[in-house]
């Protein structure tokens, strides 16, 4: 008989794990992308946490099972976000995610397709992305992004299966919990032209950074001191 695998009595926590498996980021689009997403939404979910009680990983580890080496037991989206979890854990920023220790899976994590996208749709029981989402973290949206391709995928899950979303007739897809929709937006971040993802609001209104927040209220601010002016105000004695 082989020797059985022997749980440990006590679970190793975020600070006995790896938090990397020594690779590199896969390029240069990855990190740009993941903080164009946290910057845009963090309005919203200052809103539906008034509290602060959630996370966002990006590039982490989420550990859902236990194995040798410990770093096999992780699957590390390109971006998640947790509802409801405190943003620290006794004081500490995380250096990964674990089931066991947390409970709460993800609602939603994203893949950025650097190559085929063979790994991320991969099915193969308890070692393919695709399964260890659906079947074993049991993320409720799960997203694949091909950058190349300017394409989005977005899976749902639905009595225990992912299903395919179809996009709204924006060309969208809804995350209703989230209150927004996910897309593909064609401009410029960061001085790159790309088909960037990106939050729209449920109305299709763009979720902005804050930088693009604040270049708009510039533009607002300087097209009203125009209009003053064109009648003859003078705009220093009203702004």
């Amino acid at each position: 008989m082989g020797t059985l695998f022997e749980l440990p009595v006590t679970l190793p926590n975020h600070t006995q794990l790896p938090e990397s498996d020594g690779t590199f980021v896969k390029n240069f689009q990855e990190h740009p992308q993941s903080i164009l997403l946290t910057d845009a939404i963090a309005p919203i979910l200052q809103h539906l946490h008034p509290d602060g009680q959630y996370c966002i990983g990006q590039d982490c580890g989420i550990y859902w099972r236990l194995t040798e080496p410990p770093e096999r037991g992780a699957e590390a989206p390109d971006w998640f976000y947790v509802p409801n979890v405190p943003p620290t854990l006794d004081g500490q920023m995380r250096r990964s995610y674990v089931l066991w220790q947390e409970i709460v899976s993800p609602l939603i994590v994203l893949e950025f397709v650097s190559g085929s996208g063979q790994e991320e749709r991969d099915r193969t029981p308890f070692a393919g992305k695709f399964w260890v989402y659906e079947q074993a973290i049991r993320v409720p949206f799960y997203g694949i992004y091909e950058v190349a391709r300017g394409s989005l995928e977005i899976y749902h899950m639905l009595n225990g299966r992912y299903s395919l979303l179809p996009p709204n007739e924006r060309g969208h897809y809804p995350i209703p919990p989230l209150q927004v929709e996910l897309g593909i937006w064609q401009g410029c971040y960061k001085n790159v032209e790309l088909p960037w993802l990106r939050w729209w609001d449920n109305e299709g209104n763009l979720l902005l950074t804050g930088e693009e927040r604040a270049e708009r209220a510039e533009q607002e601010n300087l097209r009203l001191r125009e209009q003053l002016r064109a009648l003859g105000v003078d705009p220093e004695t009203l702004l």
